[in-house]
């Protein structure tokens, strides 16, 4: 009863589906492009190799995904590669991941008919389910088709947990956990929390984000770019909207000459924000420049994609985007294997233990405001405290989650 009318749900929604894509891809054009992947029309495919599908609904988990596929490539030398995303930031960054062979599509809307159509098309080997992402119907449209879904890099925080606990969304989980075939969580709290719902977690394996080996071209461009600047550079990496605003009304209750003895460099989480961001910027009484202009005596804007290496390796401190407003924080670990000191807010509850472990090893610091946050950073960027061979040692501490993982799924295989 729970999953038909659940299911009968989404059903009448897809009209409205259609709609809200169409008024996105006004601004983001790929939410218009091979709509009918979402509603399970999908191109031709010849079947081969074996197809070992990865569902990463957005830019994080695809970037997680990301880590995880250059181990499984060596531990299946002749796997083909289904992608699928429901972000048009994770599709984009998707695409950078396609060998010869490779299918990328749009994740099936979570309909019987959509999920069942995607399942019968590709027929995929195996499915691994990036994080969170959770959809009842694709999950059981899976197992009926005889498909094992993992949950890999898995977490679960306590907010998402507590949502997780009214009635409807309680059955539901339950229903989707018990599917699947294998859970490997990122910690053992998460393990507890998707425990309490209904999954066999089957091992603990670690981060996968902890094997993220930054680009080694962007920091060496960012140190050569250091070297020719006069004073240091303090990025808001990853900023969010409502947060900016919030982070500039601060910047300008500090005195001028306080607040000028670094460059202060934003870089929106989203694309489609940075215009908007300039704007802010601008209206809060600030001179901007953007990437490739950056000019003294402005506020620096990083309006480029896949540069976050270079932007980390250029600056002395990373305030923590998403950390400030009750979001719950993006990546602290890519800051960090930059050598980049983190300073973050009090919402960190996507990297929870992450955080909390930076937090005792002194590689990341813990405020509750911008105010705080604009201090801690001008210490940071002031002094010379700050060695960057800690942030390289804690990542290192914590890695090989990819590996473990991607062992364990070679053996479902």
């Amino acid at each position: 009863m729970m999953i038909a009318l659940y299911s009968f749900a989404m059903w009448a929604l897809q009209p409205f589906v259609r709609r809200k894509l169409k008024r996105r891809a006004v601004v983001e054009p790929l939410y218009g492009e091979f709509m009918g992947e979402r509603f399970g029309q999908y191109p031709q495919f010849e079947p081969g190799s074996t197809l070992v599908w990865i569902h990463a609904v957005s830019l994080g988990e695809t970037r997680a995904a990301a880590i995880l596929l250059k181990e499984l490539r060596v531990a299946i030398p002749n796997m083909r590669l289904l992608l699928t995303n429901g972000t048009a930031t994770g599709r984009e960054e998707g695409s950078k991941l396609l060998q010869a062979g490779d299918v990328q599509v749009w994740q099936p809307w979570d309909t019987q008919a959509a999920t069942s159509a995607f399942m019968l098309h590709f027929k995929p080997a195996i499915g691994i389910l990036m994080e969170t992402e959770l959809w009842p119907n694709l999950i059981a449209s899976a197992s009926r088709a005889q498909i094992p879904v993992l949950l890999a890099n898995a977490r679960l925080s306590e907010k998402s947990f507590k949502k997780s606990q009214r009635w409807f969304s309680k059955k539901l989980a339950r229903l989707a956990y018990q599917s699947l075939t294998a859970v490997y969580a990122q910690t053992s709290d998460d393990a507890d929390r998707l425990g309490k719902l209904g999954a066999t977690v089957t091992a603990v394996l670690g981060n996968l984000k902890f094997d993220h080996a930054p680009s080694a071209d962007q920091l060496m461009q960012a140190e050569a770019t250091r070297s020719t600047l006069a004073k240091p550079v303090v990025v808001f990496a990853s900023s969010r909207e409502g947060e900016e605003q919030a982070f500039l009304a601060s910047l300008k209750t500090f005195p001028e000459a306080a607040r000028g003895k670094v460059h202060w460099l934003i870089v929106p989480r989203h694309p489609q924000r940075f215009d908007a961001v300039a704007d802010l910027i601008t209206n809060a009484g600030f001179a901007v420049s953007r990437r490739h202009g950056w000019i003294d005596d402005s506020i620096w804007l990083g309006d480029s994609l896949g540069e976050m290496a270079f932007y980390y390796g250029l600056s002395c401190a990373a305030l923590l985007g998403g950390s400030f407003e009750r979001l719950g924080g993006q990546n602290l670990i890519e800051a960090l294997a930059c050598g980049c000191p983190v300073v973050m807010g009090p919402h960190t509850f996507n990297f929870e233990e992450a955080a909390a472990l930076a937090a005792i090893s002194h590689v990341a610091f813990r405020v509750d405001s911008f105010t705080s946050a604009i201090r801690q950073a001008l210490a940071l960027g002031t002094t010379d405290g700050f060695d960057k061979a800690t942030a390289y040692d804690f990542v290192a501490k914590h890695r090989g989650a990819a590996t473990k993982t991607a062992q364990a799924i070679v053996s479902l295989i």
